[in-house]
């Protein structure tokens, strides 16, 4: 297949669709053998699990043409993982965690065409995601499931390099202490929706999320970790039972720690100690970091030493390290990256 040409740098971070997705069913207690297909449809029974009752979950991942020229994928194992602790607990079949790595690199491989060119800051963006697709009326699990994999190409999430933005304390809470935010459920980001669309419209980029026990710890946003630079320099993640763990935060960690030789402390952090922190990011697979310059909590702003123009010395190390890992111009760790091709 003929690499397709695009404007990567304006396509955005958008749906395109691409010619082949994967997809395996559920029934009968087993997973069949899943099979590539050129249909984009979904068609489910009109009382589907997932409509009645939003039995779903979904990962995230991105393909990419490295330095040398090799297209990749970033540690998918681990989104397998995760995908099956999601299954786990919404009650659903989990996907074997080997055959959603080769469906992944099926999917990869045949839409080769369209993993964007190395430097252009666009890559290939992977959605796995199952979902429940058998009649369900009483409040129950399902007993037949779809799991599909599409792709699609995205642009650089930052147009024009990663500027700073503005987040705010959230009124509203995202998931409760013993719930689902540990797990990536569609039906998570589904009550987030409101309270994105209320702190766009008050002109702030996102929310920052507290505890919903006793609203004085740091959790996350909708759909990324957080991550603190002290001003000694160590790295401080937040620790809690309602947190998703990300993929990018844990491999920023493990970079802090192996490749830049900096102190790394996952732990609760009390929101009231955040006024003291140097650097302040949003980690997670579409954008690697983004970094904050300040929070807004109800009246008062706490700004961050780093500043509003541009990431923080420590961020930014981050950033470059992990991306020259994911696009091949530094050394990976063992296992870190799957060659497709």
């Amino acid at each position: 297949m003929e690499k397709v040409e695009m404007d990567w740098g304006n396509i955005g971070f958008a749906y395109h669709k691409t010619p082949f997705r994967f997809v395996s069913n559920f029934e009968n207690g087993k997973w069949d053998e899943g099979t590539l297909t050129e249909d984009e449809t979904v068609v489910i029974n009109e009382c589907a699990g997932v409509l009645q009752y939003s039995q779903s979950c979904f990962e995230g991942l991105k393909a990419y043409r490295t330095k040398d020229g090799q297209i990749v994928c970033f540690r998918p194992d681990l989104n397998a993982s995760r995908m099956a602790d999601s299954a786990k607990r919404l009650e659903m079949p989990v996907y074997p965690e080997d055959k959603f790595i080769e469906a992944v690199k099926k999917v990869v491989a045949a839409n080769a065409a369209y993993v964007p060119p190395y430097g252009s800051g666009a890559t290939l963006y992977l959605r796995p995601y199952m979902f429940a697709k058998g009649p369900v009326i009483g409040v129950k699990p399902s007993s037949e499931y779809q799991f599909r994999i599409f792709a699609t190409p995205v642009g650089p999430y930052f147009k024009g390099g990663a500027k700073p933005i503005t987040i705010k304390v959230s009124d509203f809470d995202r998931a409760a202490p013993n719930g689902t935010g540990h797990i990536k459920a569609g039906l998570n980001y589904a009550m987030s929706l409101h309270a994105i669309v209320t702190a766009h419209e008050e002109g702030f980029d996102e929310n920052m999320y507290l505890d919903a026990a006793t609203r004085t710890k740091v959790e996350e946003t909708g759909g990324a970790n957080f991550l603190f630079i002290t001003k000694d320099g160590t790295v401080v993640t937040p620790k809690s039972n309602s947190i998703l763990p990300s993929i990018t935060r844990r491999s920023l960690c493990y970079v802090a720690e192996h490749y830049l030789g900096l102190k790394v402390e996952e732990r609760p952090v009390e929101f009231s100690e955040v006024k003291d922190f140097a650097e302040c990011g949003l980690c997670g697979t579409a954008a690697v970091i983004s970094p904050v310059g300040k929070i807004y909590d109800h009246g008062n702003e706490i700004y961050f030493p780093s500043g509003m123009e541009k990431m923080g010395p420590t961020i930014q190390k981050l950033y470059d390290t992990l991306t020259g890992i994911q696009m091949g111009r530094i050394e990976a760790p063992e296992g870190w990256i799957q060659v497709i091709e």
